[in-house]
C-alpha cells in the first residue's frame, strides 16, 4: 500500500516561490508515473502535473511555465517547485500515482496547504 506525505506548503505573497516535497513509502515508485494534484477551497481536486519515471513532466495550462516537477527515484521522493505564485494557486497540494482517473484513487495523503496572498 502506497503511503504519501506531502510537505513544504505555507502562506506566501504573490510572486514568490515554494518547493513542495512528497515522500512515498510502502511501494517503489521509481518505475511509475507520479502526479501532483491540488484542491482549491470549495472546488474539486484537480490535476497539476505528471512526471514520468524518467523525469519527463507535463503540466496543466494554468501552471505551465511556473511550476516544475522533479523526482529522486533513489529516495522515493517527488518535488514540485512553485514559482511566481498567484492567489489562484491557493489550494491543498497532493501527490499520488500519475493516473488520468486520479479521482478514483483512494490512498491520498494529508496534503500540504499553499496559501498565496495578493
Amino acid at each position: 500500500q502506497l503511503q504519501l506525505v506531502e510537505s513544504g506548503g505555507g502562506l506566501v505573497q504573490s510572486g514568490t516561490s515554494l518547493r513542495l516535497s512528497c515522500v512515498a513509502s510502502g511501494r517503489d515508485i521509481s518505475n511509475h508515473a507520479m502526479g501532483w494534484y491540488r484542491q482549491p477551497p470549495g472546488k474539486p481536486r484537480e490535476w497539476v502535473a505528471t512526471i514520468s519515471s524518467a523525469g519527463r513532466a507535463d503540466y496543466a495550462d494554468s501552471v505551465k511555465g511556473r511550476f516544475t516537477a522533479s523526482r529522486d527515484n533513489t529516495k522515493n521522493m517527488l518535488y514540485l517547485q512553485l514559482n511566481n505564485l498567484k492567489p489562484e494557486d491557493t489550494a491543498v497540494y497532493y501527490c499520488n500515482w500519475g493516473r488520468l482517473d486520479y479521482t478514483r484513487l483512494e490512498n491520498w495523503g494529508q496534503g500540504t496547504q499553499v496559501t498565496v496572498s495578493s
